[in-house]
């Protein structure tokens, strides 16, 4: 029985519950609504609901442990620190020379060094740059002398020439041999790019001047002699030895007890006429007499 005060709902396949309510399409709206519902709260909190088709089909293989008895493993090499620039390629700043640093040169034996440089150029003081007729590998110390030579002591004496210099002409710097480049001989100083050797140089005039050469004024010769043997340990020349006969070695070898070498003879120019030679015995002089040796074979006193 229906409670009174109740309508009577009659409920058909057609038109299902009275006054115009349809079930199926209750259930068509509530459906739609809870799967909205649902999206909203999945975006919310994140939640993502992989499909079926997105599931591996097969287990994932993960890596096997790690024996024990294997090696450890090593760690990434840290960055090696950069090189601190010495006082000396501080203070050879461009103002000085045109001498870029260079990595440092290490073997075969005992050949190379650190602190090294490429001297290009020596940078006078009112910015002229006497330029090196090769760029000299050089450690730092010995191209920072070479370039206060030029500056202080070959400049000034270029002037009183009445020119300027202008160029330096290197013959050899640094060079893995022994002395003399003989085979076996102990390490030369060019070894250990601490030796640089010059033949002369040039001037904004265009005249050359060879340090070796006799035809150079002698006092000339002997003024830069002076000046090399007052700043570097080691000066080789002409009549040091049949090796350096037609340039000069300079380094900056340290010896015991602060010893230095300096050889280098000026010699004097050549006669511009050569000495008459006496002329030969004509061939119908009657012959020489000769001595004659008393017996016993000593020569009388």
């Amino acid at each position: 029985m229906v409670p009174p005060g109740r309508p009577n709902l009659v409920v058909s396949p057609r038109q299902g519950i009275g006054h115009g309510f349809s079930v199926s399409r209750a259930c068509r709206k509530w459906s739609v609504w809870r799967d909205l519902f649902g999206l909203a709260v999945a975006a919310v909190l994140g939640i993502v609901t992989p499909s079926a088709s997105a599931q591996p089909t097969e287990p994932l293989l993960l890596p096997k442990p790690r024996p024990a008895e294997a090696q450890p493993r090593e760690a990434p090499a840290a960055d090696a620190p950069e090189p601190v620039a010495s006082a000396c390629r501080i203070a050879l700043t461009e103002e000085i020379a045109i001498a870029p640093s260079i990595p440092p040169i290490t073997g075969p034996g005992a050949c190379g060094g650190g602190d090294l440089v490429r001297l290009e150029a020596v940078v006078l003081p009112g910015g002229q740059r006497v330029r090196l007729t090769s760029a000299a590998i050089l450690r730092c110390a010995m191209a920072s002398e070479v370039a206060d030579w030029v500056r202080r002591d070959l400049a000034p004496l270029a002037e009183s020439l009445g020119s300027s210099v202008a160029e330096l002409d290197n013959y050899d710097s640094f060079d893995c041999r022994g002395r003399n480049r003989v085979e076996g001989a102990k390490m030369s100083e060019h070894g250990l790019a601490n030796a640089l050797d010059v033949r002369g140089f040039k001037l904004a005039s265009g005249q050359a001047i060879a340090l070796t050469e006799r035809s150079v004024d002698r006092s000339l010769r002997e003024t830069v002699l002076t000046q090399v043997c007052a700043r570097f340990t080691t000066v080789l020349g002409p009549g040091s030895d049949w090796y350096h006969e037609d340039h000069i070695h300079l380094d900056l070898a340290e010896r015991r007890g602060g010893y230095r070498l300096c050889q280098w003879n000026v010699y004097d120019p050549l006669p511009e006429v050569a000495p008459l030679l006496p002329e030969q015995r004509p061939a119908e002089a009657s012959p020489r007499e000769q001595e004659q040796m008393p017996k016993g074979g000593q020569k009388k006193q």
